[in-house]
Order: C-alpha cells, then structure tokens, then sequence
C-alpha cells in the first residue's frame, strides 16, 4: 500500500478508501490509486479485512439436483440478490437431502469464511438429527422443518389449488394429476392441494400418476392418463412433464384443449412457446430468492427473526391450453 500511495501521489488512507470501494474518493484520484495498482501488482488481501471487520461478505448455499427447475431457479435468484446486496456466493452441490449429507455440506461451508447459509430444498425428514454450525446464520428454502428455522418458499398449495379451480370453473369434473416424485415436498403439496379441492367439489379423487419431473416421464404417463375414461382435464405438477404430455397428446391424434385440457406448474421460460401455449401456475423464484437473502442478511446483522414459514403466492398463467369440455 505504501508503494501505491507513493507512485499515485496520494496517502495510505486514499489508498485504502480505494482499495474497500469507499465512495469518499474522487474519480480521477480513485483511476491514479488503481492504475498504480496494477503497475505494482497489488490486490488487497480480502481474508485479511475480513478477519479484521469478522464479516466475509460471503453467503453459502447447499443446494441438491440443480438441473431441476426449482433448485437452479431459486439459486439464480439468491446469487442476484446477494449481488444486488455487495455480497458472494459459495456453491455447494450435494448428491442427496439425507441429514447427514445436509450437515456435512454445512460444515464444510462454515469452514469457508461464509457469513449465513441458505438450504434450498431440505427435504429432510428427521430435521432432529440436522446438526448446523453454532451461531451460523440460517434460512431454508421450500422445507419442513418444523419451525426450527427460518423458512421462505412458494406457495405450492396454493398455486395448486387455482389451477384444479380454473379447470372446475370451465366446466371440468374428471381432473386428473399428473403428480411429481413422492420424495418431493412440493410435489406433495400440490398433490394434497389437487385432491383437497376436488373433495370440496364433491368429487373423488381419482389415482395420481406419477412422474419425475422430466418431459420423458409426462410423455410415457399419457398411456394412462388418456385411457381413462372421461379424462377431459390434466393437472401437471410441472411444465417438463406437460410438455411430454403434450406431445404424446399430439402423437395419439388428440386436440389439446378440445379433447383434453392441459394445466402445468412453474411457467418455465418455454411454456408460452409449446403447442398450444401452456397454462401454468407461475412460481415466484425472484422473489423467493431476495426473500431468502434479505432473512439470511438480517440474521447476520444480528436482527431478532422468527423461525417461522413465509410463503409468497404463486400466480396462474392462462393460456391456450385450457378451455371447456366439448359437449
């Protein structure tokens, strides 16, 4: 630094003003500091402030199966957020949610220089045995964990619930679901949410078929799905599976929305682009993420945070892929 500040003609202090992003410094002082800089090859030492100021300006995510469209969404959110915030994200990808894996992974982290911890995902059964790093701030995203930490999510029910209603509300009674894995939390919502309002309506609900999230998987459940008698209508617990299902519709001589209406769940950027356009319930992974990040800063900070559930509604898209039962 004192090398800097001599070959810019400046004092330690501009220097280091510079060198933390100070905005007390003027533009053509702060171009001399930095070119002096780079002819003397100086980068400040970051691991250094931290340890002096006890904050990384650093954010840890574990996150499980990335290439879903909730988690790498979700993550794609938080990363922004926390740029938005002035603050890093550190990545770790884990191969399963068993609690075990869950607090190795945030143990690693800890040891990372992070300053909080996101958990997208934690579908986690026995939350008892998680065990966290003392004192490390925490908020999951999308889990069950009983109010021992803070959660942000979407809605699931909810947006289930408007997408089983808009089918009914167009004149639907034999709606069927084509429903994600059964190990997945939200899969499991909008299913719950699906034969709840059927129940409300009077209507039993018949056997889900179940997927696993892919276009492969919708397209092989439409065997099913189409051979039941008086199907008119099909609630998709994702667009990727209502894209298989649209397809097999294609292949099978059926006319989607006249034979069969297709509603799907998290309005992924090519479902206004399939044949027809796709109704969809929208997720609201923006704002789940800056809500993830805002709980996980504010922890830090040392703000007093309930440990209890934010759910953000979701919001449903109509498009071409709904309509009346033929007569």
């Amino acid at each position: 630094m004192t090398d800097v500040a001599r070959l810019a003609g400046v004092s330690g202090q501009t220097v280091s003003r510079v060198a933390n992003g100070s905005s007390h410094v003027s533009a053509g002082t702060r171009r001399r500091v930095l070119d002096a800089m780079d002819a003397v090859g100086y980068t400040p030492n970051t691991a250094a402030r931290a340890l002096r100021s006890g904050s990384f300006d650093t954010l840890g995510v574990i996150a499980h199966r990335l290439a879903r469209t909730g988690e790498s969404r979700i993550v794609e959110a938080v990363v922004q957020a926390a740029r938005d915030a002035g603050h890093t994200v550190t990545l770790l990808d884990i191969d399963s949610t068993e609690h075990e894996d869950v607090s190795e992974a945030a143990s690693r982290l800890s040891h990372q220089a992070i300053d909080g911890l996101i958990i997208i995902r934690a579908e986690i059964e026995d939350v008892g045995r998680l065990a966290l790093p003392s004192g490390l701030p925490v908020v999951v995203a999308d889990a069950t964990f009983g109010g021992r930490l803070p959660m942000v999510g979407a809605d699931h029910a909810q947006g289930a619930r408007e997408a089983v209603r808009h089918l009914l509300d167009l004149g639907h009674r034999a709606v069927h679901h084509l429903a994600g894995p059964e190990d997945s939390i939200p899969a499991r919502a909008r299913l719950t949410a699906w034969r709840a309002v059927l129940l409300e309506h009077g209507i039993e609900p018949p056997a889900p078929v179940r997927g696993d999230w892919s276009a492969a998987s919708g397209h092989a459940a439409a065997s099913r799905l189409l051979g039941e008698p008086g199907a008119t209508a099909v609630f998709c617990a994702n667009d990727e599976m209502a894209a298989g299902l649209l397809l097999a519709c294609a292949e099978a001589g059926l006319s989607v929305p006249r034979d069969l209406s297709v509603v799907g769940f998290d309005d992924i950027p090519l479902a206004g682009y399939l044949h027809p356009p796709l109704t969809t319930v929208r997720q609201p992974f923006d704002d789940v993420g800056r809500r993830l990040v805002s709980t996980v800063l504010s922890r830090i900070a040392g703000a007093s945070q309930p440990t209890g559930t934010e759910l953000v509604p979701c919001e449903l898209v109509e498009r071409s892929s709904t309509a009346p039962p033929r007569p």
